[in-house]
């Protein structure tokens, strides 16, 4: 069975996981970053939407997100079904990682155990996924049930404009949180290995999320347009 490391180091995972997403949360709110770039932009995006009288390009759009989030999702329901196969044949595979890693202790209990974190984390991100898929749908609703902007005053089209971009953030902040959970199973995936590189790879997983979220190179071009 997992010793005092593991239990030490799945504490840090889960510890360096929602503590990065409380940091990009706050953190969005006061310093530029993806999310909060992206904000601006969806704002932009349905204020001059309220304005077009064809909409098809702006609902092809919202089927193009669908479309992304809903690749994820099947995937992720694939995995869980991997993962619930091999934690069926949890004897065998405790076999095959003893030969590839000898330094490392398997029993079928631990592997197990390894396996049922992967298959938290993946129901985790179809939840996500999911929920983001639907919100996406509620855009499409508020896109075709849009009022000509040129009847609205000003004050009018923003209140609508900005609902309806928060509706689409909230799309997009569930479909990061399916993201990231992902990303952290590809450190999970070093336990197998060893707990101490399962913690190393985690703070990698969280280093690589946050560079790409506040100082990509894909972020100065957006603050630019």
């Amino acid at each position: 069975m997992p010793g005092p490391l593991d239990l030490i180091a799945v504490i840090w995972f889960f510890v360096l996981w929602i503590g990065y997403t409380l940091f990009a949360k706050r953190k969005a709110k006061v310093v530029s970053c993806l999310s909060f770039e992206l904000r601006r932009k969806r704002t932009d995006w349905m204020q001059k939407m309220l304005l077009r009288d064809n909409k098809m390009a702006d609902v092809g759009l919202i089927s193009t997100l669908e479309r992304n989030v809903t690749f994820f999702a099947s995937s992720s329901l694939l995995i869980l079904a991997g993962l619930l196969t091999a934690m069926s044949s949890a004897e065998k595979l405790s076999l095959m990682l003893s030969n590839l890693v000898p330094w490392a202790d398997y029993t079928e209990g631990s592997v197990q155990l390894k396996l049922l974190l992967l298959t938290f984390i993946f129901v985790f991100a179809f939840f996500q996924f999911t929920w983001s898929l639907r919100q996406y749908g509620f855009c499409g609703v508020l896109i075709g049930a849009a009022p000509d902007g040129r009847n609205l005053n000003e004050d009018d089209q923003a209140l609508y404009a900005n609902r309806a971009a928060k509706v689409i953030d909230q799309a997009g902040h569930s479909f990061n949180y399916g993201l990231r959970a992902i990303y952290f199973s590809l450190s999970a995936l070093a336990w197998f290995i060893d707990p101490m590189l399962f913690m190393v790879s985690s703070v990698v997983v969280m280093m690589v999320m946050k560079q790409r979220e506040f100082h990509s190179k894909v972020l100065k071009a957006l603050q630019e347009c």
